[in-house]
Protein backbone atom coordinates (compact mmCIF):
# COMPACT_ATOMS: atom_id res chain seq x y z
CA UNK A 1 0.00 0.00 0.00
CA UNK A 2 1.28 3.59 -0.80
CA UNK A 3 1.45 5.83 2.16
CA UNK A 4 0.71 9.24 1.44
CA UNK A 5 3.73 11.94 0.94
CA UNK A 6 1.95 14.70 -0.99
CA UNK A 7 2.73 17.05 2.61
CA UNK A 8 6.62 16.12 1.65
CA UNK A 9 6.29 16.61 -1.89
CA UNK A 10 4.36 19.70 -1.83
CA UNK A 11 7.65 21.34 0.01
CA UNK A 12 9.99 20.11 -2.86
CA UNK A 13 7.98 22.51 -4.97
CA UNK A 14 7.89 19.53 -7.94
CA UNK A 15 4.79 21.27 -9.53
CA UNK A 16 5.89 24.38 -10.26
CA UNK A 17 9.64 23.13 -12.24
CA UNK A 18 10.10 24.38 -15.68
CA UNK A 19 13.61 23.89 -17.19
CA UNK A 20 14.71 25.57 -20.20
CA UNK A 21 16.88 23.20 -22.49
CA UNK A 22 18.43 25.92 -24.54
CA UNK A 23 19.68 27.74 -21.22
CA UNK A 24 20.59 24.78 -19.75
CA UNK A 25 22.84 23.57 -22.56
CA UNK A 26 24.49 27.43 -22.79
CA UNK A 27 25.48 27.20 -19.28
CA UNK A 28 27.42 23.87 -19.65
CA UNK A 29 29.11 25.49 -22.54
CA UNK A 30 29.74 28.64 -20.08
CA UNK A 31 31.42 26.37 -17.35
CA UNK A 32 33.51 24.67 -19.47
CA UNK A 33 35.04 27.74 -21.38
CA UNK A 34 35.16 29.13 -17.70
CA UNK A 35 36.58 26.52 -16.53
CA UNK A 36 39.49 25.44 -19.04
CA UNK A 37 41.74 22.49 -17.38
CA UNK A 38 45.65 23.56 -18.40
CA UNK A 39 47.60 20.83 -19.53
CA UNK A 40 49.74 21.28 -15.65
CA UNK A 41 47.19 20.62 -13.97
CA UNK A 42 46.04 17.78 -16.30
CA UNK A 43 47.11 14.78 -14.35
CA UNK A 44 45.84 15.76 -10.72
CA UNK A 45 42.52 15.90 -12.37
CA UNK A 46 43.52 12.58 -14.00
CA UNK A 47 44.79 11.16 -10.94
CA UNK A 48 41.31 12.33 -9.28
CA UNK A 49 39.25 10.45 -12.24
CA UNK A 50 41.04 7.45 -11.47
CA UNK A 51 39.89 7.48 -7.84
CA UNK A 52 36.34 8.12 -8.28
CA UNK A 53 35.79 5.18 -10.62
CA UNK A 54 33.42 2.24 -10.07
CA UNK A 55 35.19 -0.17 -12.31
CA UNK A 56 32.15 -1.93 -13.87
CA UNK A 57 31.23 -5.32 -15.23
CA UNK A 58 27.57 -6.32 -15.75
CA UNK A 59 27.99 -8.60 -18.42
CA UNK A 60 26.34 -11.98 -18.81
CA UNK A 61 29.69 -14.03 -19.33
CA UNK A 62 31.00 -12.39 -15.83
CA UNK A 63 32.44 -15.25 -13.88
CA UNK A 64 34.02 -15.61 -10.63
CA UNK A 65 37.73 -15.13 -12.45
CA UNK A 66 36.09 -11.98 -14.31
CA UNK A 67 35.51 -10.41 -11.13
CA UNK A 68 38.33 -11.60 -9.47
CA UNK A 69 40.81 -9.67 -12.07
CA UNK A 70 38.30 -6.75 -11.91
CA UNK A 71 39.44 -6.21 -8.05
CA UNK A 72 42.89 -6.39 -8.57
CA UNK A 73 42.77 -4.11 -11.37
CA UNK A 74 40.81 -1.96 -8.72
CA UNK A 75 43.74 -2.43 -6.25
CA UNK A 76 45.82 -1.50 -8.48
CA UNK A 77 44.61 0.71 -11.14
CA UNK A 78 47.36 2.00 -12.38
CA UNK A 79 50.92 0.62 -13.95
CA UNK A 80 53.78 0.65 -11.29
CA UNK A 81 55.85 2.86 -13.83
CA UNK A 82 53.07 5.69 -14.63
CA UNK A 83 52.54 5.69 -10.68
CA UNK A 84 56.66 6.30 -10.26
CA UNK A 85 56.60 8.90 -12.60
CA UNK A 86 53.61 10.93 -11.41
CA UNK A 87 55.19 10.76 -8.12
CA UNK A 88 52.66 9.15 -6.13
CA UNK A 89 53.34 8.15 -2.86
CA UNK A 90 50.30 6.53 -1.40
CA UNK A 91 48.77 3.72 -3.14
CA UNK A 92 45.59 4.94 -5.90
CA UNK A 93 42.77 2.78 -5.68
CA UNK A 94 39.33 2.88 -7.28
CA UNK A 95 36.25 3.91 -5.92
CA UNK A 96 34.26 0.59 -6.05
CA UNK A 97 33.88 -2.46 -8.35
CA UNK A 98 30.05 -2.66 -9.76
CA UNK A 99 28.95 -6.19 -10.07
CA UNK A 100 25.57 -7.80 -10.62
CA UNK A 101 24.42 -9.10 -6.91
CA UNK A 102 25.23 -13.19 -7.56
CA UNK A 103 29.26 -11.82 -8.46
CA UNK A 104 29.00 -10.11 -5.15
CA UNK A 105 30.28 -12.89 -2.82
CA UNK A 106 33.00 -12.85 -5.62
CA UNK A 107 34.24 -9.87 -5.12
CA UNK A 108 34.15 -9.99 -1.05
CA UNK A 109 35.98 -12.73 -1.91
CA UNK A 110 38.77 -11.39 -3.74
CA UNK A 111 38.79 -7.88 -1.57
CA UNK A 112 39.14 -10.23 1.44
CA UNK A 113 42.05 -12.17 0.25
CA UNK A 114 43.48 -8.59 -0.50
CA UNK A 115 42.34 -7.21 2.91
CA UNK A 116 40.76 -4.02 0.97
CA UNK A 117 37.04 -4.97 2.48
CA UNK A 118 37.48 -1.31 4.09
CA UNK A 119 38.89 1.01 1.32
CA UNK A 120 37.54 -0.31 -1.84
CA UNK A 121 33.64 -0.57 -2.12
CA UNK A 122 31.52 -3.28 -3.19
CA UNK A 123 28.60 -2.13 -5.33
CA UNK A 124 25.81 -4.41 -6.42
CA UNK A 125 22.75 -3.00 -9.58
CA UNK A 126 19.85 -4.56 -7.99
CA UNK A 127 15.69 -4.36 -8.27
CA UNK A 128 15.49 -5.60 -11.50
CA UNK A 129 18.17 -3.95 -13.28
CA UNK A 130 18.30 -2.37 -16.01
CA UNK A 131 14.41 -2.13 -16.33
CA UNK A 132 13.01 -1.88 -13.31
CA UNK A 133 9.65 -3.10 -13.94
CA UNK A 134 9.44 -6.18 -11.44
CA UNK A 135 7.18 -6.63 -8.40
CA UNK A 136 8.73 -4.56 -5.31
CA UNK A 137 9.30 -7.53 -3.43
CA UNK A 138 11.28 -9.49 -5.82
CA UNK A 139 13.13 -5.69 -5.51
CA UNK A 140 13.53 -5.63 -1.97
CA UNK A 141 14.74 -9.36 -1.79
CA UNK A 142 17.68 -8.51 -4.19
CA UNK A 143 18.70 -5.78 -2.38
CA UNK A 144 18.80 -7.85 1.33
CA UNK A 145 20.44 -10.81 -1.05
CA UNK A 146 23.29 -8.48 -2.02
CA UNK A 147 24.04 -6.86 1.27
CA UNK A 148 23.83 -10.76 2.83
CA UNK A 149 26.89 -11.35 0.35
CA UNK A 150 29.03 -8.38 1.07
CA UNK A 151 27.58 -5.92 -1.10
CA UNK A 152 28.19 -2.33 1.17
CA UNK A 153 26.29 -0.13 -1.78
CA UNK A 154 23.49 -1.07 -3.70
CA UNK A 155 22.51 1.34 -7.06
CA UNK A 156 18.85 0.15 -7.45
CA UNK A 157 16.82 1.19 -10.75
CA UNK A 158 13.87 3.60 -10.06
CA UNK A 159 10.72 2.28 -12.20
CA UNK A 160 10.69 4.91 -14.66
CA UNK A 161 6.85 4.24 -15.51
CA UNK A 162 6.10 5.87 -12.26
CA UNK A 163 7.57 8.94 -13.45
CA UNK A 164 6.01 9.13 -16.58
CA UNK A 165 3.03 8.93 -15.42
CA UNK A 166 3.29 11.43 -12.62
CA UNK A 167 2.62 8.71 -9.24
CA UNK A 168 5.97 10.33 -7.35
CA UNK A 169 4.12 9.96 -4.15
CA UNK A 170 4.37 5.91 -5.14
CA UNK A 171 7.68 6.32 -6.19
CA UNK A 172 8.95 8.06 -3.10
CA UNK A 173 7.39 5.04 -0.98
CA UNK A 174 9.22 2.66 -3.19
CA UNK A 175 12.54 4.29 -2.70
CA UNK A 176 11.83 4.84 1.21
CA UNK A 177 11.69 0.93 0.93
CA UNK A 178 14.73 0.18 -0.66
CA UNK A 179 16.36 2.66 1.76
CA UNK A 180 15.39 0.13 4.32
CA UNK A 181 16.47 -2.94 2.85
CA UNK A 182 20.02 -1.65 2.23
CA UNK A 183 20.14 -1.75 5.90
CA UNK A 184 24.00 0.20 6.36
CA UNK A 185 25.04 0.10 2.95
CA UNK A 186 24.90 3.24 0.94
CA UNK A 187 21.49 3.10 -1.55
CA UNK A 188 22.47 4.53 -5.20
CA UNK A 189 19.35 5.72 -6.75
CA UNK A 190 19.52 5.18 -10.64
CA UNK A 191 17.36 7.41 -12.38
CA UNK A 192 17.13 5.56 -15.88
CA UNK A 193 17.44 9.75 -17.32
CA UNK A 194 17.36 8.41 -20.97
CA UNK A 195 13.59 6.91 -20.69
CA UNK A 196 12.29 9.93 -17.81
CA UNK A 197 11.32 11.95 -21.04
CA UNK A 198 11.70 15.64 -19.67
CA UNK A 199 14.43 17.08 -18.21
CA UNK A 200 11.74 18.43 -15.59
CA UNK A 201 10.88 14.55 -14.86
CA UNK A 202 14.93 13.90 -14.44
CA UNK A 203 14.69 17.02 -11.78
CA UNK A 204 11.44 15.85 -10.20
CA UNK A 205 13.04 12.46 -9.60
CA UNK A 206 16.34 13.67 -8.40
CA UNK A 207 14.27 15.48 -5.65
CA UNK A 208 12.27 12.07 -4.57
CA UNK A 209 15.06 9.64 -4.70
CA UNK A 210 16.98 12.23 -2.32
CA UNK A 211 13.82 13.35 0.17
CA UNK A 212 13.12 9.15 0.20
CA UNK A 213 17.08 8.40 1.70
CA UNK A 214 19.42 8.33 -1.79
CA UNK A 215 23.12 8.93 -0.76
CA UNK A 216 23.47 9.35 -4.05
CA UNK A 217 21.59 9.78 -7.25
CA UNK A 218 22.72 8.25 -10.77
CA UNK A 219 22.16 8.79 -14.00
CA UNK A 220 21.93 5.54 -15.77
CA UNK A 221 22.17 2.19 -15.85
CA UNK A 222 24.35 2.68 -19.14
CA UNK A 223 21.53 0.81 -21.33
CA UNK A 224 19.38 3.09 -22.40
CA UNK A 225 19.83 5.63 -25.12
CA UNK A 226 20.77 8.51 -24.02
CA UNK A 227 23.04 7.85 -20.62
CA UNK A 228 25.27 10.74 -18.72
CA UNK A 229 25.33 14.25 -20.75
CA UNK A 230 26.43 16.99 -19.31
CA UNK A 231 22.89 19.18 -19.54
CA UNK A 232 21.48 16.21 -17.69
CA UNK A 233 24.44 16.38 -14.97
CA UNK A 234 23.64 20.02 -14.23
CA UNK A 235 20.31 19.51 -13.42
CA UNK A 236 20.97 16.71 -11.30
CA UNK A 237 23.72 18.70 -9.73
CA UNK A 238 21.03 21.93 -8.93
CA UNK A 239 18.88 19.44 -7.68
CA UNK A 240 21.98 18.16 -5.05
CA UNK A 241 22.54 21.46 -3.97
CA UNK A 242 18.66 22.75 -4.05
CA UNK A 243 18.07 19.82 -1.10
CA UNK A 244 21.68 20.57 0.62
CA UNK A 245 20.35 24.28 1.36
CA UNK A 246 16.90 22.63 2.32
CA UNK A 247 18.03 20.20 4.38
CA UNK A 248 21.88 20.09 5.65
CA UNK A 249 22.69 16.55 3.81
CA UNK A 250 25.11 16.34 0.84
CA UNK A 251 24.17 13.47 -1.50
CA UNK A 252 26.60 11.97 -4.23
CA UNK A 253 26.19 12.28 -7.99
CA UNK A 254 27.33 9.23 -10.47
CA UNK A 255 27.04 9.58 -13.89
CA UNK A 256 27.52 6.33 -15.59
CA UNK A 257 27.49 5.02 -19.20
CA UNK A 258 28.60 7.07 -22.22
CA UNK A 259 31.58 8.45 -20.73
CA UNK A 260 34.52 7.07 -22.93
CA UNK A 261 36.96 9.47 -23.35
CA UNK A 262 39.65 11.26 -20.85
CA UNK A 263 38.25 14.83 -21.90
CA UNK A 264 34.57 13.30 -20.55
CA UNK A 265 36.10 12.01 -17.34
CA UNK A 266 37.45 15.48 -16.76
CA UNK A 267 34.70 17.67 -18.12
CA UNK A 268 32.62 15.91 -15.31
CA UNK A 269 35.01 16.94 -12.56
CA UNK A 270 35.07 20.50 -13.67
CA UNK A 271 30.88 20.50 -13.68
CA UNK A 272 30.86 19.25 -10.38
CA UNK A 273 33.61 21.42 -8.85
CA UNK A 274 32.04 24.47 -10.32
CA UNK A 275 28.20 23.68 -9.10
CA UNK A 276 28.55 21.76 -5.96
CA UNK A 277 32.19 22.91 -4.74
CA UNK A 278 35.45 21.00 -4.02
CA UNK A 279 34.05 19.30 -1.40
CA UNK A 280 31.58 16.97 -3.31
CA UNK A 281 35.43 15.58 -5.26
CA UNK A 282 35.75 12.72 -3.16
CA UNK A 283 34.83 9.17 -3.34
CA UNK A 284 32.25 9.87 -0.37
CA UNK A 285 30.00 12.14 -2.92
CA UNK A 286 30.98 11.89 -6.59
CA UNK A 287 31.35 8.30 -8.93
CA UNK A 288 31.79 7.61 -12.60
CA UNK A 289 30.33 4.19 -13.48
CA UNK A 290 32.85 3.18 -15.87
CA UNK A 291 34.44 -0.20 -17.70
CA UNK A 292 37.06 1.07 -20.29
CA UNK A 293 37.37 4.52 -18.85
CA UNK A 294 40.32 2.89 -16.86
CA UNK A 295 42.40 2.67 -19.71
CA UNK A 296 41.75 6.06 -21.71
CA UNK A 297 43.07 7.78 -18.64
CA UNK A 298 46.04 6.13 -18.12
CA UNK A 299 47.20 6.40 -21.77
CA UNK A 300 46.13 10.58 -21.21
CA UNK A 301 48.56 11.04 -18.56
CA UNK A 302 51.34 13.22 -19.53
CA UNK A 303 54.43 11.57 -18.09
CA UNK A 304 58.32 13.04 -18.29
CA UNK A 305 60.21 11.13 -20.93
CA UNK A 306 63.42 9.20 -19.79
Amino acid sequence: MVQPTSKVLEMGGLKKIYINKSQVEAQIKTILETHPVKDDHLNAWLVKAVTVIDLTTLSGDDTRSNVFRLCVKAANPLPSETQEKLGLKESIRTAAVCVYPNRVKDAYEAMKLMKLTKEINIAAVATGFPSGLYPLETRLQEITYAVSSGATEIDVVLDRSLALTGKWDELYYEVQQMRKACNKAHLKVILGVGELGSYENIYKASMVSMMAGADFIKTSTGKEAVNATLPIGLIMCRAIRRHYQATGVRVGLKPAGGIKTARDAVNWLVLVYTELGPEWLTPKLFRIGASSLLGELINSFVLKKD
